[in-house]
């Protein structure tokens, strides 16, 4: 859809001084250097891209050098806009009007972005793109992205498509076997274990009756041999690699039917996946660097989620300090970071369903979710997928030393309490524990939730014993209690027994009124605290308007807040 409107001959002058971009293209308006054919490339390219402005009389320098009229004596948008239409596949409306600039005119055309890949009626396809120092260019448009692009904007499964020519001799035997094996264990569908090859395609849809019961590309994918993979979906291929030291110590190439590829990536891992032994009253309990659901559902959100029509392989990397998952393809529409952890989109919804009836995903839906909870009960930050990008899914999570102090809490307090605590509750906790005492807001822009729901988990969390609030209105701020330390049996309990928060500021300004000031380093000595925990209380107090800050670095020191009647 166009998004520019009308546009001023101010802001044509800021765009054109801003330069060439991936959504603005210069042009020149010579006839003798600029074609029909040209004008159509350029609006295909950024209809191809994410649309944009193409201003015609425009050099790429951003030289202004005006339009020579076209079809007739004077330049008509209505004639130009009717051209591009016309010679375009699917037809592709602009928006033209013709802006006055130095003296000279200048077509401004809004071209849209576009649901599936337009071309000219020639046959020609291209796309904007950008070039390794940053600037844009058009280039030409691959097969298989449009195939991609096509297919998401249709709603289309890529597994659904029939692979013309293939036929029950390029399934593996074996595969239907370990199909049946994985449904008859674990948490698989025990109904599809007694099946035959051919009961099994059709229950995951595998195969078109419409279309003389032809096999598509989910059972190649699936179910196919070696051969039938490389001729019929190339693409379907794994990388694994260890990292040690920052060298390559394993690398390994998979190209497999998905099952048994996620049966090979899950043996690499777990036989690298190194344990951190908590001691726990009697018990020695081992926490793994990579909770064993969190590897299964990342690998497994790579081999179903990702975009089959691209080139380059899945990507599964082990190192000492992170665990990395790379899938060709952004997140299927509709996703996004903000969304992630509520919504549910596979892009293929033939390949989750085989991966959830063979009991290796949350049938529920929940993958995203669980990964989470895993991890923040293993004393681990949440998945990242900050990495994302629209040509590939990244998710990494750390493998560094976990906070057993944390792990320790959730064991012992689930364990007194007999309940799970809920994914939010555990996300607030860990934030409080790893950053210090948070507002509401600052909690929000954190765990990126509503405000609504992390002040009712946060009331919840007070319920319980575990967090307290000090202060009044925006200023109020949310910190863990001593019962919560005392649980997880850590150095800070020592600290928090002998001073609480109220104590710790009673302390300090009875010090101020005495010595008139004091400084963060007596203030850590004073209340038992760690230099950043002494920092928080005195921020505490500044906020409070009890107390401000004075001087710089070595010299900074608190003193009583000045009144206008002092």
């Amino acid at each position: 859809m166009h998004k520019y409107g009308h546009v001023t001959p101010t802001q044509l002058n800021r765009l054109i001084a801003a330069g060439e971009t991936y959504t603005v293209e210069f042009k020149r308006g010579q006839r003798a250097a600029m074609s029909d054919n040209d004008i159509v490339d350029a609006a295909i390219c950024l209809a191809n891209g994410d649309g944009g402005l193409l201003l015609i009389g425009v050099e790429d320098d951003g030289r202004v050098t005006g339009l020579e009229p076209r079809h007739g004596s004077v330049t008509q948008p209505h004639l130009l806009q009717a051209m591009i239409l016309n010679r375009t596949e699917s037809p592709l409306a602009t928006s033209i009007e013709l802006v006055e600039l130095e003296g000279k005119e200048i077509a401004v055309i809004d071209v849209p972005d576009v649901a599936v890949p337009v071309g000219s009626k020639s046959g020609k396809y291209v796309r904007r793109s950008l070039r390794a120092d940053g600037k844009p260019e058009c280039v030409a448009y691959p097969l298989h992205e449009m195939l991609s692009v096509g297919l998401t904007a249709q709603g289309r499964d890529y597994a659904a498509t029939p692979a013309r020519g293939a036929s029950l001799r390029d399934l593996d035997r074996d595969e239907f076997e370990r199909f049946r094996r994985m449904c008859a264990t674990g948490k698989g569908d025990r109904s599809l274990a007694d099946l035959s090859d051919v009961e099994i395609l059709k229950s995951l849809r595998l195969v078109l009756p419409e279309h003389d019961n032809q096999l598509t590309l989910g059972a190649v994918l699936l179910f196919g041999s070696t051969g039938a993979l490389e001729q019929y979906v190339p693409t379907a291929e794994v990388v694994f690699q260890e990292m040690r030291n920052g060298s390559v110590a394993a690398n390994e190439t998979l190209r497999l039917p998905l099952l048994r590829a996620a049966e090979r990536l899950f043996q690499l891992i777990n036989v690298r996946n190194s344990e951190q032994e908590l001691v726990l009253g009697l018990h020695r309990i081992g926490i793994p660097r990579v909770p064993d659901g969190t590897i299964r559902e990342s690998i497994a959100n790579a081999l179903v989620h990702r975009d089959y029509s691209e080139i380059g392989p899945v990507s599964v990397q082990l190192s000492e300090d992170r665990f990395r998952v790379r899938s060709p393809g952004g997140f299927p529409p509709g996703i996004t970071l903000q969304n992630l952890l509520d919504d549910s989109k596979p892009r293929s919804p033939i390949l989750a369903e085989a991966f959830k009836r063979a009991g290796i995903v949350d049938r529920a839906g929940r993958g995203v979710r669980e990964m989470y909870t895993q991890l923040l009960r293993a004393g681990r930050g949440g998945p990242d997928y900050s990495a994302t990008n629209d040509n590939a899914v990244i998710v990494q999570i750390s493998t560094s030393d976990a906070d057993l102090e944390m792990v320790r809490f959730v064991l012992e307090y689930e364990d007194a309490d007999g309940r799970s605590l809920l994914l939010p509750q555990l996300q607030i906790l860990h934030e409080l524990k790893a950053t210090g005492p948070q507002t509401t807001a600052e909690l929000v822009e954190a765990l990126r939730e509503a405000e609504s729901s992390v002040r009712t988990h946060v009331a919840r969390l007070t319920e319980m014993g575990l967090v307290e609030s000090r202060g009044t209105g925006r200023h109020r701020r949310h910190h863990l209690t001593a019962a919560f330390y005392r649980l997880a049996q850590s150095s800070e309990y020592v600290r928090l027994r002998d001073t609480d928060p109220i104590q710790q500021e009673h302390m300090i300004l009875a010090y101020v009124d005495q010595f008139g000031s004091i400084t963060r380093g007596k203030t850590a000595e004073l209340c038992h605290l760690s230099p950043g925990q002494a920092r928080t209380v005195l921020k505490r107090l500044t906020e409070a308007g009890e107390l401000e800050l004075r001087g710089e670095r070595r010299g900074a020191h608190y003193v009583r807040r000045s009144t206008p009647s002092d």
